[in-house]
Order: structure tokens, then C-alpha cells, then sequence
């Protein structure tokens, strides 16, 4: 099985990637957080130091876009390339309002025309390879049928399949049987995303999709960095046993230490202590609940307000579970 980490924004940043990469090692190809393209300017500051290759030595990074400009779309190729990426992945998933209403993300879904006059522009002159990460479509699943005989119409490195609609946002349980459709019917590489926590999940994926060859993980990873660890040792086992949801000492001692490094890693570019705190209470909205008493946990994070205090907190939480 091919694991890919989900783009999440504000989340899975180079200093991110980095640092799971270091301690966990087990992810095979990673997607940066969507970088927005317009006519106006060029990448802005964060967006560079996103996709410098200084910052992304030894991993394999794909830059993921967000835009619905065709004229855009190539323009941002061409620098890509030029900074050596040989593959652009378009958002065509996002749920966000502020990104819909732009007719962008998951909003390019609501015109299959339109997006399929996109594709065919980008397609015809891109000297890079597309992969597409898509929703179901807007608000029913039987968008599904149209949007794939769409995609189906081009040479797409890989379709990564978000199984929900628009409307769905991360509510309800994906739609496994409109994903069956498209890893039966797609003329692409197919790959899954969608709410895989645990190895129970990820076995129960496999074992309904025996073909499948390559699954997204975002939330799940997020929450818990070991779980692609945990899931290749239980499959080398075939033992769900192997894998189960909680952490054991030595898994909080390698999350410990990743979880050092990023913090370092946003101390030595973020400006103050409610910048830095911001960007680490972002990743711990997920990854609190990796620990037992995680509501209590989060609602103390939340009110902490300086470093110091934070680092006192984290290191008596890692404390008590090794």
C-alpha cells in the first residue's frame, strides 16, 4: 500500500513534514497545504519557504494548488518545474465557504462544464503531471457519476477520492459505495480519503477494497503520528491486535520528540509566544486525543498564553503517560 499525507492547512507545513519524517518515516509521498495562485502576484513569503527544496530535502513533496484559472494554473507549473517538482496537485475537495463561493475547491465541482474546460486547458499545455484531489461532488453523491466521466477524459497521475460531498464537510460517513465506482471505473490510479483513525479502519478499507493500491491520511495521522507505524506492523502480522488505537510508552516517547522538534522548528520563525502558541494549538486540536483525559487536556491548552507555561504543561503531560 502507497500512504500519502493529506494536505491540511495551517497543520502539515514544511517544519511539520520535517519533523514527522525524521520520527516516523513510514509516509511515502506528502502534499503541501494548498497554495493559493493569482494573476496579481507571485508566491508570498510562507508560500515560498512551503515549497523551497532546501526545505523539503529527502522527502517526497507534491505542492497541492487552489485555483480555478486555467491562465493561473499554468503559470504556477511552470515555477514549479523550475524548482524541480514534476507533479501539481489540484484542490478540487475543499469545503471551506470562503473557498466555494470563489467557485474553487470543492466549488469547481458545482460546473462540470466549466471544470471540464479547465482540465482540458491545463492538460493541453502543462509540461508537469496532475493529480486531482476531489469530493463526490456538492451536494448529492449521484454527482459522482458526471464528475468521474470527466476525469476519466484525462491522463491524471492520480485521482484521490475524498468520499463525501461538499455538503457533508467532515460529517457523516464517506460514501463507500461511491468510491467503489470510481476504483472500478477510473481510468486513473485511484486513492482513498476518509476518516481513517485506527487500524481497524484502515483493515476494513482493505479488506472491502482488496485492489486498492494507495490511501490518504490526514486527521488520523494528525491525531495520532504513529498510526501508519502501527498500521504496517499489524499488517506484517494480520493481526488487529497488533495495531490498536492507543499508545503504548515507547510510541509517547518518539511522539515526545517529534513533538520538540516542531515545536523548536516554529520557535526559530514565528515571532512571539500567541504566534508560536497558535500554530501548536492547531496541531494539538488533533493529537490531544492520543492521550487519556484529552478534553481536560485541551481545554487547558487552550488557555495557556505563554511558552513557558506551555512547555511545563507538555512535558507533565508526556510525564504521566511513560
Amino acid at each position: 500500500m502507497i500512504f500519502e499525507l493529506a494536505p491540511l492547512e495551517g497543520i502539515t507545513t514544511y517544519i511539520y513534514r520535517n519533523a514527522y519524517a525524521h520520527h516516523f518515516g513510514k509516509v511515502d509521498r506528502y502534499y503541501t497545504p494548498f497554495l493559493s495562485l493569482h494573476k496579481e502576484k507571485e508566491f508570498n513569503h510562507k508560500e515560498k519557504q512551503e515549497i523551497s527544496p532546501l526545505n523539503n530535502e529527502g522527502i517526497r513533496v507534491i505542492p497541492q494548488v487552489l485555483t480555478n484559472s486555467s491562465e493561473d494554473f499554468l503559470r504556477a507549473a511552470k515555477k514549479l518545474k523550475d524548482l524541480g517538482y514534476g507533479e501539481i496537485n489540484l484542490n478540487a475537495g475543499c469545503p471551506s465557504g470562503t473557498v466555494t463561493t470563489k467557485a474553487k475547491g470543492a466549488g469547481m465541482l458545482e460546473d462540470p462544464m466549466r471544470l471540464d474546460k479547465f482540465l482540458s486547458e491545463i492538460f493541453e499545455k502543462s509540461e508537469v503531471k496532475i493529480s486531482i484531489k476531489t469530493r463526490l461532488g456538492m451536494e448529492k453523491p449521484e454527482e459522482w457519476e458526471d464528475l468521474l466521466k470527466i476525469y476519466n477524459k484525462y491522463p491524471l497521475e492520480k485521482l484521490i477520492v475524498h468520499a463525501r460531498v461538499r455538503e457533508d464537510f467532515y460529517k457523516n460517513s464517506p460514501n463507500w459505495e461511491a468510491f467503489g465506482m470510481a476504483l472500478k471505473e477510473s481510468k486513473n490510479p485511484v486513492c482513498y480519503n476518509g476518516d481513517i483513525f485506527t487500524v481497524e479502519d484502515y483493515f476494513r478499507l482493505q479488506d472491502t477494497f482488496p485492489e486498492l493500491e494507495s490511501v490518504m491520511l490526514g486527521r488520523g495521522v494528525i491525531a495520532n503520528p504513529g498510526l501508519v507505524t502501527q498500521i504496517k506492523e499489524a499488517e506484517a502480522n494480520r493481526a488487529v491486535e497488533a495495531g490498536k488505537s492507543g499508545l503504548v510508552t515507547g510510541d509517547y516517547q518518539r511522539l515526545q520528540a517529534f513533538h520538540d522538534e516542531v515545536y523548536a522548528g516554529y520557535q526559530a520563525i514565528q515571532f512571539g509566544d500567541r504566534n508560536i502558541l497558535f500554530k501548536m494549538k492547531e496541531l494539538w486540536h488533533y493529537m490531544v486525543h492520543s492521550f487519556p483525559d484529552a478534553a481536560k487536556h485541551e481545554k487547558k491548552l487552550r488557555k495557556i498564553n505563554s511558552c513557558a507555561e506551555y512547555e511545563s504543561y507538555v512535558k507533565a503531560m508526556f510525564r504521566g503517560v511513560q
